[in-house]
């Protein structure tokens, strides 16, 4: 009962449209009640459309409360379970009254290829494979979409069947922009992508009701086999189809002239023969079917098991199939739903994370900025360094000039001391050659007064050196503030030092006037250390 009522709900909801004046939704009852009149007669049930008049105070129905009604008090007198046989043919007048409600609809257009039997069966196509769903602008409305998937295979299927090329990317194109599929355009669709050149109305007709059978009438296979007699053990050649509850075979491919069924239970089992042969083995008896190939014979076993396997059910093949693809098409959006949702939060991360690199990046730019602000800073002071190195350097050769001079200076006293000594021993030589050395004593005298003018003019000078020493420690306590003017000085200074030396040796060089004042100092401190010894 809620079997055959979910199965043809797309149906009525069909017929329920097409009943109504205005898109609300609602359907006055008095138009309902021929409807439900109809579907009561052909469930065997009259007098069912009376109670609508009772059924709520309102003077229209909804399709909500109308499917309540007919699930309450039309499809209630049904078992809970049908036949798959007995399923398919309420579901087959059903739709056929729905269909003569609704069928202006879809028949008044203005460029017709299919046939109005045809149109009829895409309409029963479209009723089992699409699903309804509630219409998101109008609560009180649903609509009836076919998903684009199952328009491309069976306009695929249409297109092959009739010779014809399916592009199947401009389908995807134009189902992207459409989305899911009405019954008018599927109709269009069919007509406009399959049939490019196609007007021989027998084979369209021949190619729609080849679908329609295998969608709607569960046919799993047709083609022609040979069947063992019961009586007479011979072959013959019958068209046999094939559906989950039975095997039918008819005279010819028209399938006018029945001449019987074989019954397909789960306990049937398969066998296959030599000699291109099929055993069909069913509870009661075992039938024997003959067929013109090896690949015939396999295609016919995998359809019969998949007929056996099939046969116990209370729904029909075709829609447990459309039921798992749209069980499928559902895991795959959960799928996209959960992967636009990783996709997001990658992207946030990614964000973040560039977020991150670009405030590690400005901190990476800041702190080499800072680091070349060090380097700068250590060159800097590398250079200052080796300023000062060489300025002491250039002051430890100063201080070396000045303990070779003093050194010359220890050597001088040295001698002077030693001259004195010798003329102490002169003097006492004298006291007692008095007389003898009194013209010598009278030269040394004279040499003495020489000496003395000498080391007045001498302390002269080294009073004159004084000064310029004083000057030359200013310089260079300024040099040690100044380094820069200090090394040019201290590098005119030692040449000149190491010249003068040369020249106190030679003692035959005047000093240029850079040297003079060191030499001065020189000069004037050994005729003063002389001048005190004497």
């Amino acid at each position: 009962m809620a079997l055959l009522l979910e199965n043809i709900s797309n149906c009525v909801w069909l017929a329920f449209e097409a009943l109504q004046q205005d898109k609300s939704g609602f359907v006055h009852k008095s138009k309902l009640k021929v409807l439900t009149a109809n579907i009561g007669t052909l469930l065997d049930l009259y007098g069912v459309e009376r109670g609508l008049e009772h059924f709520r105070s309102t003077p229209t129905l909804n399709f909500d409360q109308f499917k309540y009604y007919l699930q309450k008090e039309v499809f209630s007198s049904l078992p809970n379970k049908l036949q798959l046989p007995e399923l398919r043919s309420f579901e087959n007048r059903i739709a056929e009254v729905c269909w003569l409600v609704c069928r202006k609809k879809y028949l008044q257009r203005d460029q017709k290829i299919f046939t109005d039997e045809s149109i009829f069966q895409i309409f029963r196509i479209f009723c089992v494979l699409a699903e309804l769903i509630p219409d998101e602008n109008n609560e009180n409305t649903y609509q009836v979409l076919l998903h684009p998937t199952e328009v491309c295979s069976l306009a695929q299927t249409l297109a092959s069947s009739l010779g014809c090329f399916f592009d199947e990317e401009d389908f995807t194109s134009l189902s992207i922009s459409m989305g899911n599929f009405r019954l008018t355009p599927f109709i269009a669709v069919l007509e406009s992508r399959c049939l490019d050149g196609v007007r021989d109305q027998v084979a369209i007709s021949e190619a729609v009701t080849d679908i329609y059978q295998k969608i709607v009438e569960d046919v799993i296979k047709k083609g022609f086999l040979c069947k063992k007699g019961y009586i007479f053990p011979t072959m013959r050649e019958y068209w046999f189809v094939l559906r989950p509850s039975e095997l039918t075979f008819f005279k010819g491919r028209s399938e006018k002239d029945r001449c019987g069924s074989l019954p397909i239970e789960p306990g049937c089992k398969i066998e296959p023969k030599t000699g291109y042969r099929i055993l069909l083995h069913t509870p009661e008896r075992s039938f024997e079917l003959g067929t013109t190939d090896h690949m015939s014979r396999l295609q016919w076993i995998s359809a019969l098991q998949l007929a056996a396997d099939h046969s116990g059910g209370f729904q029909s093949y075709q829609r447990l199939q459309a039921a798992k693809r749209r069980l499928q098409r559902q895991g795959r959006v959960q799928e996209m739903i959960r992967a636009k949702v990783l996709l997001q939060k990658e992207k946030n991360a990614r964000q973040a994370a560039e977020g991150q690199a670009k405030e590690l990046e400005a901190v990476v730019k800041e702190e080499a900025k800072k680091l070349t602000e060090l380097e700068q800073i250590r060159s800097k002071l590398e250079k200052l360094l080796e300023e000062e190195t060489q300025a002491k350097r250039d002051e430890e050769i100063v201080r070396g000039l000045q303990a070779r001079v003093l050194a010359e200076e220890w050597e001088k006293r040295e001698e002077l001391e030693r001259l004195q000594e010798e003329q102490k021993l002169l003097l006492e030589e004298e006291r007692v050659k008095r007389k003898e050395y009194e013209d010598l004593q009278k030269r040394k005298e004279f040499q003495l007064r020489n000496a003395e003018d000498r080391l007045a003019q001498l302390e002269k000078e080294r009073q004159d050196l004084d000064k310029q020493l004083r000057s030359a420690h200013e310089k260079i306590k300024f040099s040690e503030d100044r380094k820069e003017l200090l090394e040019a000085k201290l590098y005119q200074v030692a040449p000149m030092l190491r010249e003068g030396d040369r020249v106190r040796r030679a003692h035959s060089f005047m000093p240029s006037t850079k040297e003079r004042p060191v030499l001065l100092e020189v000069r004037a401190a050994t005729l003063k250390r002389s001048s005190k010894n004497v």
